[in-house]
């Protein structure tokens, strides 16, 4: 691709960004690529507030420095990027910040030597040296809009991985973050500093604190751009939707994070759809409760009066019982436990692997263990082989792993519906009354497979057999929407 292509193609996607100036619940389906942001330059600041660094003003001779910007632009247009560079690299000798209101000369620089790059690419630390300085620059002298760190750190992500440690670029999305502030910050961000977030804390590098302050201004972001986006210009947004709300979904695990409203607008919804089904009363009921609600909220009463009506065993200390009492205390690690000695007692094929289904559930929607979830599924699989429930399950565990296995965009995040489909077409051969539960998942997942243009770009093509790494570690076959 030349030099013009690619900026007509940049300024393309910023005509875009224009126009839309925008799982079940327990399972995001992987995410579609998000388109990359153009090069574009942060909003220019008022005249009282120029770029501290280098202007046409401040050359020795403003009329040419300002001429040979217009010159190397015009070059780029005509399809002369080796030309236009030779004139870039004087203006940025003496009038790096432009006119001081744009940081159109650093853009532009990173644009040369990212493509320097592609075309030599022995070259790469040099160039990404290049790269980097430039992009500091730019943050230096335009200190008060947050896109370029907010790029730089996408660029560190995606385009170049390995560039900057997961540290680095974290800091660096929330240096954009806290310029930008909830209301503006860049859309591109959202994703990959959700999963990023989530690491950190994992890690114990962040505290609770700055760990709610960036889910709000990332929760806030996305409902602003959803709610004004219309159109194609939703798709982006879609995908965000699609990706981060799951890979925050974390955050569930850390005891008080999340408030009551916040799991009675996650969990009551699918308690309402299947008011009866025990499954379904206890997952709400014990969110509701573990998350602080308490007796006068209506939905916690509601379930509450559902759990005794639906969910309770024979009398008696019965082991069942004291798991079923761990759970409504909303004690994962007791309920584990006392369902998994339930289910190892038990003689009958249907109850051992209701019991194991029990355990689960409890490590995917309390402990967020994948892992786990699937070994005691596949274990309630083995224990009653006419039951399709285990495999529902799986297959949400899969396609719930977009932000596991990918950076949340593109291939890596989006074979994970390969397999997850797989499992849903296996549970309702098992057992036919799944179907129209199975098929309403497949239909709504099979539009975020890898595209036509994705698998023959890896060579790669429909019908193949595919093996998803990852945690999920299973072959699976080829196909696109």
């Amino acid at each position: 691709m030349n030099h013009s292509t690619r900026f007509r193609i940049l300024i393309c996607g910023l005509f875009a960004l224009a126009v839309f100036a925008c799982t079940p619940k327990a399972a995001a389906p992987a995410a579609t690529e998000v388109a990359p942001p153009p090069t574009t330059t942060p909003k220019p600041p008022t005249d009282e507030n120029l770029s501290p660094c280098g202007k046409f003003s401040d050359a020795k001779n403003p009329d040419d420095a300002e001429t040979n910007y217009v010159i190397y632009r015009q070059m780029i247009k005509a399809g002369e990027p080796e030309e236009a560079l030779k004139v870039w690299r004087k203006v940025y000798a003496t009038s790096p910040a432009a006119d001081g209101k744009r940081a159109t000369v650093y853009t532009d620089g990173i644009a040369f030597y990212n493509e320097l790059l592609k075309k030599m690419p022995a070259q790469r630390k040099a160039y990404g040296d290049s790269i980097l300085m430039l992009y500091q620059e730019a943050r230096r002298c335009y200190p008060g809009d947050g896109y370029m760190a907010a790029i730089q750190g996408f660029d560190s992500y995606y385009t170049y991985p390995g560039s900057a440690t997961d540290d680095e670029i974290y800091a660096l999305f929330k240096e954009s973050i806290e310029i930008d502030g909830p209301e503006k910050l860049n859309y591109f961000v959202i994703n990959p500093m959700s999963k990023l977030l989530v690491e950190q804390h994992r890690e114990g590098k962040i505290e609770v604190d700055e760990a709610k302050m960036i889910t709000d201004a990332l929760k806030t972001r996305l409902a602003k751009g959803m709610k004004e986006c219309s159109g194609a210009g939703c798709e982006p947004w879609k995908a965000i939707e699609n990706y981060a709300p799951e890979t925050l979904r974390y955050f569930e695990t850390v005891q008080g994070f999340y408030d009551c409203q916040y799991f009675i607008n996650q969990y009551y919804a699918d308690y309402k759809a299947d008011s009866t089904n025990c499954d379904a009363i206890l997952t709400a009921y014990s969110r509701l409760r573990y998350g602080g609600c308490t007796e006068g909220v209506e939905e916690f009463d509601e379930l509450k009066k559902a759990y005794y009506a639906n969910c309770q065993e024979p009398a008696g200390p019965s082991v069942l019982k004291q798991a079923f009492n761990c759970l409504e205390a909303s004690d994962y690690d007791c309920a584990i436990e006392k369902f998994t000695e339930a289910a190892e007692g038990a003689d009958d094929a249907e109850k051992k692997g209701r019991y194991y289904m029990y355990v689960s559930k409890v490590y995917y929607s309390h402990k967020r263990n994948f892992g786990q979830a699937r070994a005691f599924a596949r274990k309630a699989a083995k224990a009653d082989p006419t039951s399709g429930e285990p495999y529902m399950l799986i297959g949400t565990l899969y396609a719930s792993s977009g932000p596991l296995c990918g950076p949340g965009t593109g291939f890596d995040s989006q074979i994970v519906t390969w397999p997850a489909i797989d499992k849903w077409q296996q549970a309702k051969r098992i057992d036919p009354s799944l179907a129209g539960k199975a098929n309403a998942l497949i239909n709504r997942y099979a539009q975020y497979m890898p595209s036509k243009s994705d698998i023959f770009s890896r060579g790669i093509k429909e019908g193949d057999t595919f093996k998803v790494g990852c945690w999920i570690q299973e072959s699976t076959r080829v196909r696109t929407p």
